[in-house]
């Protein structure tokens, strides 16, 4: 799905860019998404996993993102460097064309600078743009409190818990939250 860039400026002065990624962005989020996952365990993937990815297919991801009706992805960059994501999952079907799913991951180095808040807020106008769209969902892993901050700000409310649903290297189990922003 396309989407308009937007400029905004950050709590600390620097100018940031939501825009929908390009083939000369595929490195970048390469990299971005093993740095991620180095970072956090609150995301469903570990570095090692990463390596599955290519350029070339990174590069194909995008291009076919683009054209996608049902998918909006977004990347925030930051003096040229990728920041992070959200990604806006529509449903086709019928029974479930009302729901769409939502992911975001931000580099430690960006946490606290306005960029989720962003990115949640051009994801959302993109959704309340969309007739079918009646709710967003997303999931978050046990402890991560501070992206609870951010989705309850963004007008998201928790609607269940999913137990057991993440497990650690080490054996712990964590809980996901499932939380909802009923658009209309």
């Amino acid at each position: 799905m396309l989407f308009e860039t937007r400029e905004f400026t950050l709590k600390d002065g620097r100018k940031a860019l939501l825009l929908n990624p390009e083939e000369e962005h595929a490195q970048g989020l390469l990299d971005y998404l093993i740095k991620s996952a180095e970072e956090t365990d609150f995301l469903l993937r570990y570095p090692e996993e990463c390596g599955r990815y290519t350029l070339e297919g990174e590069k194909k991801l995008l291009e076919s993102m683009k054209g996608s009706p049902n998918d909006l992805f977004l990347t925030c960059t930051v003096d040229g460097k990728v920041a992070g994501n959200c990604h806006l999952m529509m449903n086709g079907q019928m029974k479930i064309k009302h729901r769409a799913n939502v992911a975001i991951a931000l580099l430690k180095e960006y946490w606290g600078l306005g960029i989720g808040t962003a990115m949640f807020e051009a994801m959302l106008d993109v959704a309340k743009a969309n007739p079918d769209l009646m709710q967003v969902e997303l999931e978050v892993v046990e402890g991560n409190d501070r992206a609870i901050g951010l989705y309850k700000k963004m007008g998201f409310e928790v609607y269940g818990v999913r137990p057991r649903a993440i497990k650690l290297k080490d054996g712990t189990l964590l809980s996901e939250t499932l939380m909802v922003n009923k658009l209309r």
